[in-house]
């Protein structure tokens, strides 16, 4: 399966903006966007002519880096979105936020997305008390999302169960910590959803 192996910090620079891809390094002061807030590379100072595409590349290329997907399954799910009732760009979000690994990260059984990711290839969580392991599953309303009991003395689940209520847990999602569960109460409307992009820009890049 193909995915991004170079520096997650790079990818933040590059669009000029936390990306929350570190977990607790991204709100410490080592945080390289903190000290070095300019793209990389040998210009990453100089000024760039922000054109119109560039502007809508840069966001689609936030949304895709924020939630970890490739550009062949993010057009995959913009096309999705598309032939889907309602707006596209909130269509989109709603796609991306039902992915399992981001439902994992949302609960704060994972620091970032990429742990997220790690913990559900692993086959350390039940849908519906079937074993997933594909960080791409989508939830739908009403499904239960749970820890297997075998993993439940891992350290990223022992640290997340003495964590409990620390994080902000978004209201379409219902964490029971003492069961290790994730209760999805339905898919998430744009307003509650708190990724920072224009999905809009991105709708007008893929519709050209």
């Amino acid at each position: 399966m193909a995915r991004y192996t170079g520096a997650d910090c790079k990818r933040c620079r590059r669009e000029k903006t936390k990306l929350y891809l570190k977990g607790a390094k991204c709100d410490s002061p080592k945080c390289p966007i903190e000290i070095r807030p300019y793209p990389p590379g040998e210009h990453g100072r100089a000024r760039t002519k922000e054109s119109e595409y560039l502007l809508q590349m840069r966001e689609k290329q936030k949304a895709a880096r924020i939630y970890g997907v490739l550009e062949k399954q993010f057009r995959g799910y913009y096309e999705e979105a598309h032939r889907r009732p309602g707006k596209t760009g909130e269509n989109l979000l709603r796609i991306l936020e039902s992915r399992l690994d981001n439902v994992v990260y949302r609960a704060g059984y994972a620091k970032s997305r990429d742990m997220a990711r790690q913990l559900v290839r692993h086959g350390h969580f039940l849908v519906n008390g079937k074993k997933v392991d594909i960080p791409s599953y989508r939830v739908s309303e009403n499904d239960i999302v749970e820890v297997r009991a075998k993993s439940w003395e891992m350290t990223p689940f022992v640290v997340a169960r003495a964590e409990a209520g620390e994080r902000t847990v978004p209201a379409w999602l219902e964490v029971v910590p003492s069961k290790m569960r994730i209760l999805v109460h339905g898919l998430p409307q744009r307003q509650v959803i708190d990724t920072q992009v224009q999905e809009q820009l991105i709708v007008e890049l893929y519709s050209k």
